[in-house]
């Protein structure tokens, strides 16, 4: 590890005015100082808001909606009862991430803003245009059975890796940040993280000096069933080869609510509103499931190695939909994730 200054911000202003360039925020570490100890990321200057009160909070909002402090934990936050009561899914999804350990560190924030990666960005010796822009993309070609499928471009083919993402995107998440001027603005988690394109070191909509401070959810849809399935290599701390969050609201035998996100295959958290349209107001049906995987997947590309991709993708959201209408039951374990077949 390469050696770096260490700031304690006592304040979200001072923390802003602080992030020069070559400054990265630290709160729970769990990414950075990975890629820090491989010399990946080296940032000359870290800057501490572990300490900055109000960002440690989950609270009610008017609305009927909840504010998540952008330092709660991600342990916290799966095990909080008004989570489990009223967005199970998001629940769900932070149980089927990382370790017991990792959660108990890991924040809000920070899961939103974990780099999207994949082996080749891992390595300094391999080619990224993620870590160095330029350079190429060794995955491409390459092994690329844990990348993307969807939101690709001829620069990046990695996935986004955050089960919460995924969840939240859902759910209608929206992203509160704070700027080095005191202003704050809310961004719609749909549009808070960028696909890689030309600049796939770009992850996210943030500006300079900017910080997220919270995370707003709505009001539950009432009635809604909501399942998260994670398909992946081995039961507990891998990242998912494809999961489906699913908020599906059943009316007269149809569908009349589905909100649907994807991680595992996407540059970003996926959500495609042509899929979910697919479905509203027709009856569930197995044929009715496949259709909408046709849409979903029909812009896919692949790679030799993560083509399997496609048709798990099409059988886990199956499934998914299956449980969410009704015409299953609900899959074995807490957190309704799976083993890749």
């Amino acid at each position: 590890m390469r050696p770096f200054d260490y700031r304690r911000a006592a304040s979200l202003e001072e923390a802003s005015a602080r992030l020069d360039p070559g400054a990265r925020i630290i709160a729970g570490g769990t990414n950075l100082l990975d890629l820090m100890k491989l010399q990946v990321m080296t940032p000359e200057a870290l800057v501490d808001i572990t300490r900055l009160p109000g960002l440690s909070e989950v609270e009610p909002t008017d609305d009927g909606g909840l504010r998540i402090g952008a330092l709660v934990p991600n342990a916290d936050l799966a095990a909080h009862p008004r989570v489990r009561a009223g967005w199970p899914l998001l629940s769900r999804a932070l149980l089927a991430g990382a370790s017991g350990q990792l959660r108990n560190k890991a924040t809000t924030g920070g899961n939103l803003l974990q780099r999207t990666r994949c082996p080749y960005f891992y390595d300094p010796c391999q080619p990224c245009n993620k870590r160095a822009p330029g350079e190429g993309c060794g995955a491409q070609g390459g092994a690329a059975r844990m990348t993307a499928i969807l939101g690709v471009s001829e620069a990046c083919i990695a996935a986004h890796p955050s089960d919460m993402a995924v969840a939240l995107r859902a759910l209608d998440a929206e992203v509160e940040i704070r700027g080095a001027d005191g202003a704050a603005r809310s961004v719609p988690l749909d549009d808070f993280h960028r696909l890689p394109g030309d600049r796939p070191d770009l992850e996210s909509t943030l500006g300079e000096r900017e910080i997220v401070t919270a995370v707003r959810l709505p009001a539950p849809r009432p009635g809604a069933t909501q399942v998260y399935r994670k398909v992946r290599d081995r039961a507990s701390y891998a990242f998912a080869l494809v999961s489906v969050a699913a908020s599906v609201r059943m009316q007269g035998g149809r569908i009349a609510e589905a909100a649907l996100a994807f991680g595992g295959i996407g540059a970003r958290p996926w959500r495609d509103a042509d899929v979910e349209a697919a479905l509203i107001e027709r009856e569930p049906s197995d044929a009715l499931f496949a259709e909408a995987a046709e849409i979903l997947l029909a812009p896919a590309r692949t790679e030799p190695s993560n083509a399997f991709k496609v048709p798990l993708a099409r059988r886990t959201l199956i499934a998914t939909l299956r449980e969410a209408t009704g015409l299953a039951p609900a899959a074995a374990g807490p957190d309704q994730t799976g083993d890749a077949a």
